[in-house]
């Protein structure tokens, strides 16, 4: 059954003043679905919906969107803060319901915790749709697995920005880079030793010389 909204409602779905609806059915553009011998006019909550470009409920499903940022170190919170913004402009715009998970944490990482609960929501068909503002937010590598699996559940993947934000890019990149090397160096020479020491300290110094 179709939801009737009243006018008032149906123009700030629309981001418009009521005149203005009043002036679009003058000149035909949209029509109200009644109106009554008192002049009240009612509209079609799922025609207004799809006027103002917002999602559209349908019913039985619980569903919701998960907007998901995250940054590889703690200098970099300011980042993060204008991802979570940037995410919540997008699904706000968009009318999706949605939940906000941030993620600190190398883009290597496959088990932190933000990453381990957004797997978990979609593998329990909780996730209606994934929006990330650049793709190697969610992984540096591996990406591609989570939207296979995104994809055989039915979730929607949006990426705002095809292209690499770039000082954030190459400021993980880096580190990234470096956690690798952390790593092996480690195995190789142990984590204690001086030859695996000097050859960080040279890596972190070419690190900053190269910002």
């Amino acid at each position: 059954m179709n939801k009737i909204i009243s006018i008032g409602q149906a123009a700030k779905l629309l981001g418009v003043h009521v005149q203005t609806l009043r002036n679009w059915e003058k000149s035909g553009k949209l029509k109200p679905d009644s109106i009554s011998p008192g002049g009240t006019r009612r509209y079609n909550l799922e025609h207004i919906l799809q006027l103002s470009g917002k999602e559209i409920p349908v019913q039985g499903d619980n569903r919701y969107t998960v907007a998901y940022a995250r940054v590889s170190s703690h200098d970099q919170k300011d980042d993060l803060k204008r991802q979570a913004q940037v995410l919540e402009l997008y699904c706000a715009e968009h009318g999706y319901q949605f939940e906000m998970i941030t993620d600190l944490g190398s883009g290597m990482n496959y088990y932190k915790k933000g990453l381990t609960s957004l797997i978990n929501k979609i593998l329990n068909n909780e996730v209606k749709r994934l929006v990330l503002t650049h793709k190697d937010r969610l992984l540096r590598f591996g990406a591609e697995l989570i939207f296979s699996i995104c994809e055989a559940k039915g979730v929607e993947v949006v990426i705002i920005n095809r292209g690499e934000d770039k000082p954030s890019f190459e400021e993980d990149l880096a580190k990234d880079v470096l956690e690798i090397i952390t790593v092996f160096s480690a195995r190789l020479y142990g984590s204690g030793s001086k030859k695996n020491k000097k050859l960080l300290d040279r890596l972190k110094e070419a690190a900053e010389t190269d910002r």
